[in-house]
């Protein structure tokens, strides 16, 4: 029985030939995200900009499609309703509303109003701009430690020129996705910057591959131009860069159409994520190290250190 294959054996795309379209058209993305960013901003969600947050437990399994409808009905603006760890217990996410604390009581009394005794209320709070602001710096931080971290990593894995180039493409994937949001004006919350930590975790993956890949084959091809060892490389790893993509994106997409409106938005992140990151492994992290002055001489003088095939089991086992 044939095996189906995305990427068959000896494929040759040229990548490195083409690389200045890849990289013009990421520059081009990263500053249109930019720019999206600037002029349209993100759309906050309640984690960010502050709201009402009301935990409730009803008698049966919560019926959630029928809770929204009649709370969405009241005119308190954003509501997102969430189960939270059991069928019947749901968190209830109200955005600030306007006229300070007393108007967040009015907008407390209006939900229970119309809740009515059919819920027990096991926790309400109000989550105030102080805290949105401390959570936004925390998201920016944590963002930018994970950067710091992988491109530490990945300089003393590789060499400087590796670490530079994947945090270029890292940053890219990163911008890009904050454009995204910003051109279609999703909401951005926490499940959001997680997404993004995700994303930056895959799209190293698949670059540190890549990396692992054109280091090899640099000790192995010693004369070869460094073009034609970028080239090669990214072709021997692109079954499992696109193999790896595709059934990730499966289990995403089943997210996005089956998972509900509460993970959506967090779906749609990592499958642009998965996409964006797959492309800047392939078409800007590699490229990047013909620009970078990359020494062959380093990786030749750790030949020494390079994992020897050793030969075991040379007598056929009986059963």
């Amino acid at each position: 029985m044939a095996r189906f294959q995305i990427v068959p054996p000896g494929t040759k795309i040229p990548f490195i030939p083409y690389r200045k379209v890849f990289l013009t058209f990421s520059v081009l993305l990263v500053l249109a995200s930019v720019g999206l960013y600037l002029a349209r901003g993100l759309n906050f969600g309640i984690d960010f900009e502050g709201g009402i947050l009301m935990e409730v437990r009803t008698e049966g399994a919560a019926d959630i499609p029928a809770m929204r409808d009649s709370l969405g009905s009241l005119g308190l603006g954003e509501i997102n309703l969430q189960e939270f760890g059991q069928p019947t217990d749901v968190l209830i996410r109200i955005q600030k509303q306007e006229g300070g604390e007393e108007a967040q009581q009015i907008a407390i009394e209006t939900v229970r109003e119309s809740l009515g005794d059919t819920v027990t209320y096991r926790r309400t709070e109000f989550v105030g701009p102080k805290v949105g602001e401390e959570l936004k710096q925390a998201g920016i931080l944590a963002v930018l430690l994970s950067i710091a971290g992988m491109l530490l990593y990945i300089w003393f894995r590789f060499e400087w020129q590796f670490g530079i180039a994947a945090v270029i493409a890292l940053s890219h994937d990163v911008l890009s996705t904050i454009g995204i949001f910003a051109l279609l004006q999703l909401e951005f919350n926490l499940a959001t910057v997680a997404a993004i930590l995700t994303i930056a975790g895959y799209s190293i993956n698949d670059t540190v591959v890549v990396f692992d890949r054109i280091r090899e084959n640099l000790r192995k091809f010693k004369k070869m131009v460094l073009a034609d060892v970028l080239n090669r490389s990214i072709n021997e790893t692109l079954s499992r860069t696109v193999l790896t993509s595709v059934t990730t994106l499966l289990a995403l997409l089943a997210l996005f159409t089956l998972g509900g409106p509460v993970i959506r938005d967090f779906s749609f992140a990592m499958i642009w994520g998965v996409v964006i990151g797959t492309y800047s492994s392939i078409c800007v992290a590699a490229p990047l190290l013909l620009y970078m002055k990359l020494k062959r001489t380093v990786f030749e003088s750790d030949e020494d250190d390079t994992p020897k095939t050793v030969e075991v089991g040379s007598e056929p086992v009986k059963k």
